[in-house]
């Protein structure tokens, strides 16, 4: 092979690895037959995942303050039909002090704890918290 044809190969190769790629009916991957009309599996064990997640989440899980949660439920977010648990606490910061506690919103796909959401202010409007003390509890 020249090289010119070498260098057209290689000037081809990303374009032809974009055509393999691309999709014809523009959808995003998703990893579950889900397109946010069905209703989702209640979220049989979400305290104990919030639980271990938040051990990972938090930089400090120790001496966390004013845990509360919502018990889940089904909210439209993103267009599509979640679980979602409102999560409201204060974590000690790096200096030892807190700040306020702000409200976040945990997202279940298939009866399991999907993600995190930070601002969670029109997601959370409305929940009615019960106290988390086993947040409160978090050790190393």
């Amino acid at each position: 092979m020249g090289i010119s044809a070498k260098r057209a190969a290689i000037l081809l190769l990303p374009i032809a690895l974009a055509a393999c790629v691309s999709s014809d009916d523009g959808r995003s991957i998703t990893y579950t037959d889900d397109r946010g009309v069905a209703n989702q599996p209640y979220p049989a064990s979400y305290r104990a995942e919030i639980l271990a997640f938040m051990r990972t989440y938090l930089n400090n899980p120790v001496g966390v303050r004013d845990a509360v949660m919502a018990e889940p439920v089904q909210r439209t977010v993103g267009g599509r039909l979640r679980y979602v648990s409102c999560l409201r606490f204060a974590a000690r910061d790096s200096d030892g002090g807190y700040r306020e506690g702000r409200a976040r919103a945990v997202l279940y796909v298939d009866g399991r704890l999907d993600r995190l959401v930070e601002n969670a202010g029109e997601i959370c409007a409305g929940a009615t918290y019960a106290p988390f003390p086993e947040l409160e509890k978090l050790t190393r």
